[in-house]
């Protein structure tokens, strides 16, 4: 960090960013996503989470290897810029800025269905609103505040998850019914109704655009390295604890609901959670789980601001966005980006008030794009880090990412069959223009010059009036 920049504060221990990557990943693409996932994968669905997570996996131990080596604010966005160079580090960093936006919104979208669930005459957008001002308040305090909130949010989303399997299975083992319509609850609702693959490869091929955005924002933890206390032992500590109990939640989580009711009777009126129990006459432990749902949606909101923030912070470092964006706070907190942040989630709003019904697959299928592009940069930044060093250089990495080529290899083919696969629908293919217009603007922003302002090394430069944190400058 050159003479005279801010600082952030390195206040976030492994137990913080264990969760606040679990908390990402937990949340409304489990919660709310995945009931388009189910309609049009049927039981396949679970087969596509394990795809999708082991292909996580490979993403963030290659992150993970970065991370430990060079614990940096901005992240991959640095590493993008640094092995692809400065224009695929520009778009990396504003598209991973423009994930965060898009995912934030849907997590909004589908707190406001939640509040439905107590308040069907309010108006989403009013719900919208009022959750930006208070998670904006939120990412305004110091980052160690944020992490025990974010610890806390996402420890409710597990232990309720974990509450819900344990009384699913209880009501598969017992037989419960309640006579809400459905049939009989039992795991061969799994194969009963038109099979594991009920339509066809195409439907479960098609369900990866919803899958592949639930898994969103576990790259965060790379985010994280930069405010980290100690990223050589709390960045591998994370890794490889959260795509493990990922696929645990979802793969286990989502048979469970199947078997309870079949796959045809879930729509997409509110969390498939929430469904369950009402459908069994638990109106309690609806409501509940509602309010467990909110919890997670918050907190995806919550790590979804905090992430977009500090990569935000680590690009004007690096000179490619305005210099206001690495003023921190006597915090240690990037406050600008905050403020930009909320300024852009008034799209939500407008959205919700606009278009509420199609909103959610709208923009589901549009942060999966910009979700895999981060990913895609993530994998090769990664590649041709390790082509460039020597066998002693690999042989040093503090956390090497394995089964190198072939995983890394597999891995980018599969992200980019993905991005082929928005296509192939009417709803997803939306995604694929708005992310081909999103890439042609920021690639002639960086020729025009944005994003190519010269970072001066000493003091006396351009950025070094900002100011400096009294809590995490050195």
């Amino acid at each position: 960090m050159r003479k005279g920049a801010a600082a952030l504060s390195r206040g976030l221990t492994a137990r913080h960013i264990r969760f606040i990557a679990l908390g990402s990943a937990i949340g409304t693409g489990l919660f709310y996503g995945s009931s388009d996932a189910i309609s049009q994968a049927g039981p396949s669905v679970l087969f596509a989470y394990l795809i999708g997570g082991a292909v996580v996996f490979i993403v963030l131990r290659a992150l993970g290897e970065m991370a430990v080596a060079d614990p940096v604010p901005g992240s991959f966005g640095e590493y993008a810029t640094r092995h692809l160079g400065r224009l695929p580090g520009f778009i990396t960093g504003w598209t991973y800025t423009f994930e965060m936006v898009i995912v934030a919104i849907a997590d909004v979208t589908a707190l406001a269905v939640y509040m439905g669930f107590w308040f069907p005459d309010v108006p989403r957008w009013t719900w919208v609103l009022a959750t930006l001002f208070l998670l904006a308040a939120v990412n305004m305090l110091s980052v160690k505040a944020f992490g025990e909130l974010e610890f806390w949010f996402s420890l409710i989303k597990v232990v309720a998850i974990v509450a819900m399997i344990a009384g699913g299975i209880a009501v598969l083992v017992f037989g419960f019914t309640a006579g809400g319509g459905h049939a009989e609850p039992t795991v061969t609702n799994l194969v009963t109704n038109g099979g594991m693959f009920p339509n066809g490869i195409g439907g479960f091929l098609m369900s990866f655009a919803v899958v592949m955005f639930a898994f969103g924002g576990t790259e965060i933890i790379g985010v994280t390295a930069g405010e980290a206390e100690d990223p050589a032992k709390t960045i591998p500590r994370a890794v490889n604890t959260v795509p493990v109990r990922v696929l645990l939640f979802y793969v286990l989580t989502l048979g469970v609901i199947m078997s309870i009711i079949p796959w045809q009777q879930i729509d997409g009126e509110g969390s498939p959670f929430v469904e369950i129990f009402q459908s069994l006459g638990l109106n309690s432990a609806a409501t509940v789980l509602n309010v467990v749902v909110i919890t997670a949606a918050l907190s995806a909101i919550n790590s979804d601001i905090f992430g977009a923030g500090r990569m935000l912070f680590g690009m004007a470092e690096r000179g490619q966005a305005p210099a206001i964006m690495g003023r921190v706070s006597r915090n240690g907190v990037p406050w600008m980006t905050v403020v930009i942040m909320t300024g852009a989630l008034l799209i939500g709003v407008v959205l919700n008030y606009v278009v509420p019904e199609d909103i959610f697959t709208i923009i589901a299928s549009i942060a999966t794009f910009a979700t895999v592009w981060v990913w895609l940069m993530i994998m090769l930044s990664h590649y041709q880090a390790r082509r460039k060093m020597s066998a002693e250089e690999a042989a040093a990495l503090k956390f090497p990412a394995p089964l190198w080529p072939f995983a890394q290899i597999v891995a980018i083919a599969f992200l980019a069959f993905v991005v082929v696969l928005l296509a192939f629908s009417a709803e997803t293919r939306v995604a694929l223009i708005v992310g081909a217009v999103w890439l042609v603007l920021l690639s002639l922003g960086f020729w025009l010059g944005i994003g190519r302002r010269p970072v001066d090394a000493g003091s006396g430069g351009p950025d070094d009036d900002r100011v400096v944190s009294e809590v995490g400058a050195s």
